[in-house]
């Protein structure tokens, strides 16, 4: 792998501003690594669902980072994902990146395209993200005081999104990460339900939680209006990646960056100085 030479070779962060991507980018641009966010209001637009705006982004790049919308699972990504990598090859592209999701045989289908493609790669197989309680779809209910999810005693190792950005810019940035698949959790189990307790306690209020039917949660995602594709695809991380195949703890963080993975305690800290939990008027 070529990118640690003198001269510091351009980085696409596709996803640029979602919860992976934007810590990325700003870690990169501290560290005044050339980079260019990979989005549709970026100043070189870039759309999964229009492949005319791929060239031009990934002209000039040396390394990718793949973060794709809304997810692996869904129905069709492995075309994309291998007609993105062939083209970014093509282009000039050396080094891949895909961030890719624990437990899901579809992401996995994805992360062998990417090791095929004939350039240099990293593969970031997470868990669950801490950040969804605080900058995702389980926000609103935290902030209501009452989190109603189809998921009752199956652990998750909640991965913390900073923990994934450093591992990324590690591999990006640094050599020793070429050809290396990391499975990234947090250090400790915790059920959904003992999450939002821990939420609570640190919020010193009252967060109940429920464990309600998968028909019961779609009708109640439909009712907060979430699109189509998105309750698809929260439907299938419920119902089939949260069946007890992914209670297991990696050691993707400690492989990558010689540190243990940030614990969920430690993420709620930061989210309630981050002020994520604050009802806003």
């Amino acid at each position: 792998m070529n990118n640690q030479e003198n001269t510091k070779k351009q980085i696409l962060v596709l996803g640029g501003t979602g919860k992976t991507g934007n810590r990325i980018v700003s870690k990169l641009q501290q560290m005044n690594w050339p980079v260019r966010i990979g989005s549709r209001n970026a100043a070189i637009p870039f759309d999964w669902n229009d492949q005319n705006t791929w060239a031009a982004v990934l002209q000039g790049i040396d390394s990718v980072y793949i973060a794709y919308q809304p997810d692996l699972a869904v129905p069709g990504a492995t075309d994309t994902i291998r007609n993105l990598t062939q083209l970014a090859v093509k282009s000039g592209v050396t080094y891949l990146v895909l961030l890719s999701g624990r437990g899901e045989e579809e992401a996995q289908a994805c992360e062998k395209i990417v090791m095929d493609a004939g350039a240099d790669w990293t593969i970031l197989r997470a868990s669950w993200f801490c950040q969804n309680f605080s900058e995702g779809y389980l926000l609103d209910p935290i902030l209501a005081g009452y989190v109603s999810l189809p998921v009752g005693k199956v652990p998750e190792p909640f991965i913390d999104v900073d923990d994934i950005a450093d591992v990324a810019v590690a591999a990006l940035t640094t050599d020793g990460h070429a050809g290396q698949l990391y499975e990234l959790t947090g250090p400790r189990l915790l059920t959904f339900r003992d999450a939002v307790q821990e939420i609570a306690a640190a919020l010193k209020q009252p967060v109940q939680y429920q464990q309600i039917s998968m028909d019961d949660y779609k009708a109640m995602m439909r009712e907060y209006q979430i699109p189509d594709d998105y309750m698809w695809l929260i439907s299938y991380l419920f119902t089939e990646v949260l069946d007890g195949r992914n209670a297991s703890l990696a050691d993707g963080v400690q492989r990558a960056l010689g540190r243990k993975p940030t614990d969920f305690s430690e993420y709620i800290r930061k989210a309630i100085a981050a002020g994520m939990w604050q009802v806003t008027a």
